[in-house]
């Protein structure tokens, strides 16, 4: 909701208040939740018009990337607020904008160029399954443990997964992975399996990746200099679909 509308819907409120309706009353009457009404039920004129003033600021952030929001949203409509600030963010680093902020002005955006929220139902069939040898799931993970001494630790993993066999292999330390970690990983996993699929399936990871570009992976070079000297088939499936990946995300959690 953009500060022109938020006007109105205090006034409203302010005017069902004064004409003795109750909070859900008031909700109904304006198509809002009642959380909005309790928050402006007392408050003054002086108050919400510091908060507006506040919005403002705050939804000026956006501005300058609401050609970029809108080309997500054409693409993907069934796009989150959360969602979307999660990529404001690794597109353009620490942004420091709230996702009530966000979700806002996603909301503003959708109404403005008429992009309506549709959710997409993914299709499911039956695949037949990969021969040996074919394909091999990678994918990270990270833990805390309760160590003998009674203090915590935390753990970082990595996990490989064999299509065909289900066949796993996990390697810990006490640290991050670094792009180095990750192929000496790689070298213990074809070691520990005797031999290299043809085919290697991973999230985007920062590790592996350097940006992503409208579907444009861009390997990050000590990694594409691995894949190459190796020369092995890679798949990168897309972030927060842990279905495209489901043999090694059940192996993590």
């Amino acid at each position: 909701m953009r500060n022109e509308e938020r006007w109105p819907m205090y006034f409203d409120i302010r005017q069902q208040k004064e004409m003795g309706l109750t909070k859900s009353q008031v909700a109904r009457n304006l198509n809002v939740s009642r959380n909005t009404v309790i928050k402006f039920w007392n408050m003054s004129l002086e108050e919400y018009k510091t908060l507006m003033e506040r919005l403002e600021s705050r939804s000026k952030k956006l501005e300058s990337f609401e050609s970029e929001i809108v080309g997500w949203l054409r693409e993907y409509p069934d796009l989150s607020a959360a969602q979307i600030m999660g990529w404001l963010k690794e597109h353009h680093g620490n942004l420091e904008v709230a996702e009530s902020t966000v979700r806002c002005y996603v909301r503003g955006i959708r109404s403005e160029y008429g992009i309506p929220k549709v959710m997409r139902i993914r299709q499911y069939e039956a695949v037949a399954e990969l021969p040996m040898g074919r394909q091999m799931q990678v994918d990270f993970g990270e833990t805390k443990l309760r160590h003998p001494e009674g203090h915590t630790v935390k753990l970082w993993f990595i996990t490989f997964v064999l299509s065909h066999s289900r066949y796993k292999y996990a390697l810990w330390q006490d640290r991050p992975f670094t792009t180095a970690d990750v192929v000496n990983a790689h070298e213990e996993a074809f070691a520990f399996y005797g031999g290299m699929p043809e085919e290697i399936v991973y999230d985007q990871d920062h590790l592996l990746l350097t940006s992503e570009n409208h579907g444009d992976l861009i390997l990050t070079h000590e990694f594409a200099k691995y894949v190459e000297e190796r020369a092995f088939r890679i798949y990168m499936c897309r972030k927060a679909d842990p279905e495209s990946k489901g043999y090694v995300k059940t192996f993590v959690m």
